[in-house]
């Protein structure tokens, strides 16, 4: 017998809701409840992408170690959303006042590979990989002819004309990168666990939610980038609190934004 999955039908055409800044405040809310209520799972999940950051500095520093970083640096986007989906459905079983039980839980996240998100997972490794090599071709085009230097150790490129036009325009880039994935995904991962509908509709549902409400989800991007930027200062500690508060509260919101 196949399992039974979570998921609930869902209707032909997702009715669209107009958010306010105020669905962010009571999104927020409702994620710190989620949190506290199951903080445990909250720690599990969280803790997979701190020890993933431990290992990528390690795999930095270390010498003679470098090649370490391209499986765990592409670790970071595959795992993304699966460890997302615990979140997902902690605060749906919340909701719903079902059972948290470990085995349920990571029972659902294990089926969701036979679904859709393994296909958004690829969709957002392939914007990981060309955002790499547009990152390399920008620092070649502003800094392949300088003279050879450390940039590990020599900061001072950077302060060169050459060096911060390109940390300008290597930050532009990456912020029409960053706008776009997050305009496809912000709906589309809850929802690929809350409905049977395909990756692709899941993204053109979440570009719809961001383009009816602009300025609330540039808000909410904006906090996302700020949060999480706090929760890696500290050793990535602040990421055990930060990442369970913004998963369960991107439930909350994608259950505010979709009727």
């Amino acid at each position: 017998m196949t399992p039974a999955v979570s998921a609930q039908p869902a209707a032909a055409a997702p009715v669209i809701r107009a958010l306010a800044p105020a669905d962010l405040s009571a999104a927020l809310a409702a994620g710190w409840r989620d949190l506290t209520r199951a903080p445990l799972f909250g720690l599990f999940f969280a803790g997979v992408y701190v020890l993933g950051g431990w290992m990528l500095v390690w795999a930095l520093t270390a010498s003679g170690q470098v090649w370490w970083t391209i499986p765990i640096t592409l670790g970071f986007p595959l795992l993304g959303p699966f460890i997302a989906t615990g979140f997902y459905e902690i605060s749906r079983r919340l909701a719903r006042d079902e059972p948290l039980d470990w085995p349920g839980v990571l029972g659902v996240i294990l089926r969701q590979k036979d679904r859709q998100v393994p296909s958004i997972a690829a969709v957002i490794v392939v914007f990981f990989l060309f955002w790499n090599f547009l990152a390399h071709m920008i620092f070649a085009l502003f800094m392949g002819l300088q003279v050879m230097t450390n940039i590990s150790s020599s900061f001072e490129a950077f302060l060169t004309p050459n060096g911060l036009a390109m940390i300008v325009v290597g930050t532009l880039v990456g912020a029409v990168f960053s706008a776009l994935l997050f305009s496809l995904t912000v709906v589309a991962l809850p929802m690929l666990l809350d409905r049977e509908v395909d990756f692709v509709t899941a993204m053109l549902t979440s570009l719809a939610v961001v383009r009816r409400n602009p300025g609330v989800m540039l808000g909410w991007g904006m906090l996302i980038a700020v949060l999480l930027f706090a929760g890696m200062v500290p050793a990535f500690l602040g990421l055990l609190v930060v990442l369970p508060l913004l998963g369960h509260s991107s439930w909350h919101l994608y259950t505010r934004a979709l009727a």
